[in-house]
């Protein structure tokens, strides 16, 4: 008989270097939930009973459409692009693992500026790539000059850029963007998860321009379905054409494509929630600038990253006693120390505020 370890000596070695992606939580009761940078708008009722209205119709023993074309055109019709353009994904992650797939060989190059979200190095390794890293200013914001560098000395297959940044909520302006898709020869993917919540423009408006670019986009944030799991891609057809050559079909259910289509027709509803949340993200930056010896990253997402003047370990276990839930950053080598909330209800950020005022004293 075949003994486990001759079987698990045969799983790619870039694979067996991971470890799964979890989210650390303290045991204990958590009253306000701020870790994971989501909305805190669950779907309005009115909302729902439409959904499951609808859902009530659908045959469950029929697979649903290979590609769901109908949502792509509703997609595309929104944002102002060719439905041949979009590609539609179970979450942004699962589209992250299908770029990976098309663009990363063995020995591919790819520049990430720094700190970034770690999913990005992760693919990158699972695909036998090599991470190019870019430290960032003293800012912690972009080093363009030093990611330009790094294009010209490479010429790396993939250049990722996430703006707003996860994890510093900072922003790269779009005429720096532009740069970097000007002077790369390969692909440049810009991560905009959180770009309705920012005041610099969508590289979308220069899109046309760049065939070289794809946007990579989420309804988890600012829509709010971080629950039913939707991300999509935005570029040149003839580049969708070939990531969709990997593609499997019946990637996206019959409940997820009517949730997000019922969701786009009541973008009023989106906009007012997005409202809200910056002015939650607002209130916070100001709330932690006027605690003494607090580094605020005054960011454009729906999360402020903040640095305070204690030892940030202890004080991430100290709201969570008092029912507050944050993320700790400390597993980014330049964010050590650095803590992260995300806005929440008024009420949540007003608990929240209270709750670091009383650990911090």
């Amino acid at each position: 008989m075949t003994k486990l370890g001759e079987v698990l000596s045969r799983v790619r070695p870039e694979v067996r270097e991971q470890r799964p992606y979890k989210v650390g939580v303290p045991i204990g009761d958590i009253v306000v939930k701020l870790n994971q940078n989501e909305s805190p708008f669950d779907l309005p009722e009115e909302l729902k009973v439409a959904v499951f209205a609808g859902w009530g119709e659908i045959a469950f023993n029929r697979y649903p459409a290979e590609q769901p074309d109908d949502l792509a055109e509703l997609i595309a019709s929104n944002i102002g692009w060719d439905p041949e353009g979009i590609i539609i994904g179970n979450g942004s992650n699962e589209l992250t693992y299908a770029l990976g797939m098309t663009f990363i060989a063995a020995g591919s190059r790819v520049v990430l500026p720094r700190p970034m979200f770690s999913f990005y190095e992760r693919v990158v390794h699972v695909y036998g790539g090599e991470v190019v890293p870019v430290a960032p200013l003293e800012s912690l914001g972009f080093n363009t000059d030093g990611i330009l560098t790094a294009i010209q000395r490479i010429g790396p297959s993939m250049v990722v850029i996430t703006s707003p940044n996860n994890p510093t909520g900072l922003v790269l302006p779009l005429t720096e963007l532009r740069t970097i898709a000007e002077a790369s020869p390969g692909l440049v993917l810009i991560d905009e998860a959180y770009i309705e919540f920012s005041d610099e423009p969508s590289m979308l408006t220069l899109l046309s321009n760049f065939p070289n670019v794809i946007l990579l986009r989420t309804f988890s944030k600012a829509f709010g379905l971080a629950g039913s799991r939707l991300g999509y891609l935005v570029g040149h057809p003839d580049l969708m054409g070939e990531i969709m050559k990997i593609r499997p079909p019946f990637m996206i259910d019959r409940f997820t494509a009517c949730v997000t289509k019922l969701l786009l027709e009541h973008q009023q509803l989106i906009h007012d929630r997005v409202m809200l949340i910056r002015s939650g993200t607002h209130g916070l930056i100001k709330g932690l600038q006027e605690i003494e010896g607090m580094r605020v990253l005054a960011g454009q997402a729906n999360f402020v990253t903040f640095r305070p003047p204690c030892d940030g370990e202890e004080l991430f276990m100290a709201l969570a006693e008092r029912g507050v839930l944050v993320r700790n950053m400390s597993g980014y080598p330049e964010l050590r120390g650095f803590l992260r909330v995300s806005a929440g209800a008024p009420a949540e950020n007003r608990i929240f505020l209270q709750a670091l005022t009383q650990a911090i004293l």
